[in-house]
């Protein structure tokens, strides 16, 4: 397919290929073909299992001129809310941590009795009540202050993963006192763990990064219409959002495609070319350091 023209220079921050667990619609190189296609700078490889820095390292040693990177989402299958993961990820090359997604409270509490093509198998979701960041009497655990510690030494990012609203709240503000610079809010409007918009224009002032994801959209949830979103856009201000698709599921069309799609609906909903470049190239080298 002919890509839109403004994905030249762009960035995909969030979406899911091959080796995983679950089924995904493309492989790592399928992927990164469709990227080379589009003319875009590169891509976040992000798995919910796994962590993807060796996969993005072998990658650039073979595409040397492509921004792909990975990190460790900090689920049960990587040692959950583990420093020394975090560390090791980091010496390896992280460029963002993730907080834990599918062994999140929230996420458990979500998908627990829901029958999705999202996560079906019963293996994926953890037993018990699942991770959060704080403990009974809602304080940051200090194994989540030392991770955060870790990130903003390293002036990487922090993601929020599939935290509950309120523990993005806490975690933001804990995030500032360890000198977290670079902070993104995954998802907001998706229905696993909903961030209102009110919330939303308060953690883009405290310097957070909204995502706008494509997913929401979709048929897998259908939280928002594109215009919907195109109207949250306009209300946070571009300069702190984010678009990206979460897409890569086998069901779904592949992440490239979605971009692009997200892209002609959202330039239909009134967002200007200008301002989507600044939330597809502009944006996301901020968040990445490049």
């Amino acid at each position: 397919m002919e890509f839109h023209p403004l994905l030249e220079g762009a960035i995909e921050l969030h979406c899911h290929s091959y080796p995983s667990v679950f089924s995904r619609r493309q492989t790592d190189w399928e992927l990164i073909n469709d990227v080379k296609i589009a003319k875009m700078a590169g891509v976040i490889l992000k798995s919910h299992e796994a962590s993807t820095i060796d996969r993005a390292t072998l990658i650039r040693l073979k595409e040397p001129d492509l921004h792909v990177y990975g990190g460790i989402v900090l689920n049960e299958f990587t040692g959950g809310l583990s420093p020394k993961a975090v560390d090791m990820a980091i010496r390896q090359g992280a460029k963002i941590i993730w907080m834990p997604t599918i062994s999140a409270h929230q996420h458990c509490n979500h998908f627990g009795k829901k029958k999705t093509r999202l996560f079906n198998s019963e293996r994926s979701l953890p037993p018990g009540e699942g991770l959060t960041i704080w403990n009974e009497n809602k304080q940051i655990k200090p194994e989540v202050n030392e991770i955060l510690s870790l990130i903003g030494e390293a002036n990487i990012t922090l993601a929020t993963g599939h935290l509950a609203a309120e523990e993005v709240a806490v975690l933001i503000d804990a995030a500032k006192v360890h000198g977290v610079e670079k902070i993104l809010i995954q998802h907001a409007d998706l229905g696993i763990a909903p961030i209102s918009i009110e919330l939303q224009k308060e953690f883009a002032k405290k310097g957070a990064i909204i995502e706008k994801c494509y997913l929401a959209c979709s048929q897998d949830f259908l939280d928002l219409s594109v215009s919907q979103m195109a109207d949250t856009i306009r209300q946070i201000g571009v300069n702190s959002c984010v678009l990206v698709t979460d897409y890569g599921q086998d069901h779904n069309i592949p992440p490239i495609e979605a971009l692009d799609h997200f892209i002609r609906e959202i330039l239909k909903a009134g967002i200007t070319e200008a301002e989507v470049k600044k939330m597809i190239v502009d944006n996301p080298r901020k968040l990445l350091d490049i």
